[in-house]
């Protein structure tokens, strides 16, 4: 049992993990680094795939294995897009379950070497005019990989990096992980929109979207090395005391199980709009506005620069002032903004600054959200199920709010006609987060983590 969410208890704030085996004592920022290396691998992968889905689509999913519907390959390289994701519980639960008992280095170690070797071999995929049928499949399977290993980077990464941050610091350290994720995505879009301006289109289709997820192995490889480098589990000393022996890791409870769902209603509006948002929107630009592929990466590069510059400063100010005031900000302003945010994006006679402005506050909007939720999870789970119930909190979310983002967005805008539909499904969503949020405790920032 966890007690109830959110509560804090008495301990240091940058206290190493209770139960299981014991840990040395790594400095803030050798943590930080290490933890954020990680995501931002991740991420850059997402963001390539997300810019690239249209090229994809084309690819490995063709009309005439898809159906006569000229929406379908899209919507089936989205599907493929969704399954990473919903296999991020599955990864939150192995390798969440790993870093409680074990510690943090082995799981991170393992997820970051995995996530690397699957986002180079789709790199290397052949596509259905080479293998048939049989290329979608494979692209199925190396994204199911992703997934897994995406779903036990969150809890390891957030973990390492809260519980290692100075006193009154752990909104700013946690907020590393979202910075991250927006480089992350920065970093994909540049490197798809540098391919896609350096070759011809016949080229980028062919052969030249294949570049940037290659680019991943060297990434992977430098972040592998910094986590490999932290130090592992302290070797105790033997004591002829058995009372002295260390308790397992407590399974998860029913108290877990709450925070949980709990923890997930406050993200989903986080989820939801940050994919609508930052990962979505080239291929609804496209397909719904007409913009060309060009066009569509420099809004995507602006939504991402306005997220980015508004996460690290969110999280600190969610150490001054709490977290509530900060994500209700966020959740409330996607939720009142979202649709004329469209209407301006579509508007023909609108100014191009002033389009450029909106996409730049969309991102900003997202941030506030993101800036103070990693550490928002953090404090609502004990060390001893840290890693699994924050991992799992935020892979479900993800699941169901984020991977299906592209999926619903595109089936429900084809169906209906309606070019409305992201901005009714990010802001109804951030809408409910709102719901959630307002029963956030106000001093969970100011108390040490459990």
């Amino acid at each position: 049992m966890t007690g109830p969410p959110g509560a804090a208890a008495p301990g240091p704030s940058a206290a190493p993990p209770a139960t299981g085996p014991a840990h040395r004592a790594v400095p803030p920022r050798r943590a930080l680094l290490a933890g954020a290396a990680g995501n931002f691998v991740e991420w850059y992968e997402f963001g390539v795939y997300g810019c690239f889905a249209t090229v994809i689509a084309e690819r490995f999913f063709t009309p005439a294995a898809a159906g006569p519907d000229p929406a379908a390959p899209l919507l089936a390289a989205y599907a493929s897009f969704a399954v990473a994701f919903f296999f991020r519980p599955a990864g939150a639960l192995l390798f969440g379950r790993l870093a409680d008992r074990a510690g943090r280095r082995p799981a991170l170690v393992l997820v970051i070497a995995l996530m690397t070797l699957a986002t180079t071999l789709i790199g290397l995929l052949p596509d259905r005019a080479t293998a048939g049928a049989a290329a979608p499949w494979l692209l199925v399977l190396l994204r199911a990989v992703q997934g897994l290993c995406a779903g036990g980077e969150f809890g390891g990464a957030v973990a390492l990096m809260t519980e290692h941050a100075p006193p009154g610091r752990r909104g700013r350290y946690g907020a590393w992980q979202s910075f991250t994720v927006a480089l992350g995505l920065l970093a994909g879009a540049a490197a798809a929109a540098l391919t896609a301006s350096l070759l011809s289109p016949a080229a980028l289709s062919g052969w030249g979207w294949r570049i940037p997820f290659l680019l991943a192995l060297p990434l992977g490889l430098t972040a592998l090395g910094l986590r490999t480098a932290l130090p592992g589990p302290r070797t105790r000393t033997p004591s002829p005391e058995p009372a002295s022996a260390p308790e397992p890791a407590a399974a998860p409870g029913i108290g877990t199980v709450r925070a949980v769902v709990l923890g997930v209603g406050r993200i989903m509006g986080w989820s939801a709009a940050g994919y609508t948002f930052l990962v979505v929107l080239p291929s609804y630009l496209q397909s719904t506005l007409g913009a060309s592929f060009r066009e569509a990466l420099i809004a995507t590069t602006l939504a991402n620069l306005g997220f980015a510059a508004s996460i690290l400063p969110a999280g600190r100010l969610s150490d001054r002032v709490g977290r509530r005031p900060v994500m209700l900000a966020g959740a409330l302003a996607v939720a009142l903004c979202a649709l004329p945010f469209l209407h301006l994006l579509r508007d023909p006679d609108a100014a191009a600054p002033a389009k450029a402005a909106a996409l730049l506050a969309a991102g900003a909007t997202v941030g506030l959200l993101a800036g103070p939720g990693p550490a928002m999870l953090a404090e609502m789970f004990p060390s001893s199920v840290r890693c699994t119930g924050l991992g799992l909190a935020y892979a479900l979310a993800n699941a169901v709010f984020s991977g299906c983002a592209g999926l619903i967005v595109t089936a429900l805008t084809a169906a209906t006609g309606d070019p409305d539909v992201p901005a009714y499904y990010a802001g109804g969503l951030c809408a409910l987060s709102a719901l959630a949020l307002a029963g956030l405790r106000g001093d969970d920032h100011r108390g040490p983590l459990r």
